[in-house]
């Protein structure tokens, strides 16, 4: 297997190669492009001197010479018919018609024309440059070229340079990742061994690296490691002391359904005892009998029917039935059933009418819940209004203590705990479950001793 530095050595050398080669191909395409431009505007530069002598020159062979013996370059000099009229370096009478070549059909249309094309017989690419002209009254074209093997000379020579370069970069390279490597191994004996400490159950090791920045970070998430495990006991403890306080929670919860059922389930006892022991016992008193046997028969099969009805609530699986209804009458007519449960009791309701999109049944279960929490806990008159998108219901009974304002909207929880009301204290918690579903919330104002105001918005539910 691999060690890291020769890993480390092997993709480096693979990217030094990579880069070289793309380094090369730049360096030709920029190079040949460059001295294209450059050439070219030499030759048109000297096309163009070439145009200011053409007044004072009798044998245009003779002047081609000169300037291609002056200036290095191959002189063509091209009548309108394509005919090669002077000729610096080849025999102008075996040279085919020209005025088929690009540059020269070029030349008519633009100022200058250029062209680079390989050379078969000189098997080397040269830059041709021709303009249209005119010598003694007659059209004739100048063409210009050179050869471009000096940019592949200069290629080389920059590519050679390069590759000494790179090698020298590659042994610098292995030096330093054999270096490299030495720590890497160094630290990873630290923390190897730190490990082997930890298995063998010793969490006070100590791990020290010394080079790198990862590794340091390793380390401190194994020290972290083993701060956890050493913790672990503590975590046992704590986690059996939550499962205690649940089974506490859950007694507490089977305690307290267990103690409101007490006192209808023995109201039902004593008075069917009576009818068992007493069969000539009167009719009229018979009939009171058992209008009380099912008046908290209908209690319990109630409070059962709320407790699964909060149970629904709280884990969201009771479906929400929107439709619309008048919130006002919903109101008079929850007033109305309630007064002639507390007869000798008061309600005053002020309101208009205010059309909503609710569940109407989950509505009224809090607004009948929140009447009835008043006039349970209070004995003057209830409150009730609907005003500024605010439902609110309020009494003037013992008031809540400010310390317990958050924990009445829990289950189980009331606020006279020595009394039987048939309300388990799950009233509020429905109530508060109900308005969330509403994108509501409960809001509570009490001052104890004077009394307590109950109250929701209800602007995201009115009828647009």
């Amino acid at each position: 297997m691999l060690k890291i530095y020769q890993i480390f050595i092997i993709k480096f050398s693979l990217l030094l190669v990579g880069t070289l080669i793309i380094s090369s191909f730049i360096s030709y395409i920029t190079i040949k492009s460059t001295m294209i431009d450059n050439n070219r505007n030499h030759l048109q530069n000297t096309i163009l001197i070439m145009e200011l002598n053409f007044l004072d020159i009798v044998d245009l062979d003779k002047y081609v010479l000169d300037v291609a013996g002056n200036s290095g370059l191959r002189v063509t000099i091209i009548d309108k018919d394509g005919i090669v009229i002077a000729e610096s370096e080849t025999d102008k009478n075996t040279m085919d018609n020209h005025g088929s070549r690009y540059e020269i059909m070029q030349a008519n249309k633009d100022a200058f024309s250029y062209i680079t094309r390989y050379s078969k017989t000189l098997q080397v690419d040269f830059l041709y440059v021709a303009k249209k002209s005119v010598y003694r009254g007659e059209k004739i074209y100048i063409r210009l070229s050179m050869s471009l093997g000096q940019i592949m000379h200069d290629f080389y020579d920059l590519w050679y340079k390069l590759v000494l370069a790179s090698v020298f970069i590659v042994l610098i390279a292995f030096y330093i990742s054999k270096k490299m490597s030495e720590k890497i191994v160094y630290d990873i004996e630290q923390i190897t061994k730190f490990l082997d400490e930890i298995s063998n159950k010793n969490y006070n090791a100590v791990v020290k690296t010394k080079y790198f920045y990862e590794f340091l970070q390793i380390s401190l998430l194994l020290k972290n490691l083993v701060k956890k495990l050493s913790n672990r006991d503590k975590q046992k403890r704590k986690y059996t002391a939550k499962l205690r306080l649940m089974n506490k929670q859950r007694n507490d919860i089977l305690s307290a359904i267990s103690h409101e059922f007490k006192n209808p389930v023995a109201s039902i006892m004593g008075y069917a005892q009576t009818l068992q022991e007493d069969p000539e016992i009167a009719r009229n008193v018979r009939e009171k009998f058992l209008g009380k046997i099912r008046s908290n028969g209908e209690k319990i099969s109630q409070m059962l029917d709320r407790l699964a009805l909060s149970v629904k609530l709280e884990n969201n699986d009771l479906e929400i039935v929107p439709s619309e209804f008048d919130l006002r009458a919903l109101s008079e007519e929850v007033i109305a059933n309630l007064s002639s449960k507390y007869r000798n009791r008061e309600i005053h309701f002020s309101g208009e009418t205010v059309f909503v999109n609710a569940d109407k049944d989950m509505m009224e279960i809090v607004i009948n819940n929140l009447i009835d929490n008043a006039l349970k806990y209070s004995e003057n008159s209830v409150q009730v209004s609907i005003k500024e998108n605010v439902f609110s219901v309020k009494d003037s009974g013992i008031g809540i203590k400010e310390d317990h304002i958050h924990k009445v909207v829990s289950k189980f929880y009331r606020v006279q705990k020595n009394t039987w009301d048939n309300s388990m204290g799950i009233g509020l918690a429905m109530v508060s479950y109900i308005l969330k579903a509403h994108q509501s919330a409960l809001d509570i104002a009490s001052v104890y001793g004077k009394g307590s105001t109950f109250s929701f918005n209800i602007k995201n539910i009115v009828k647009k």
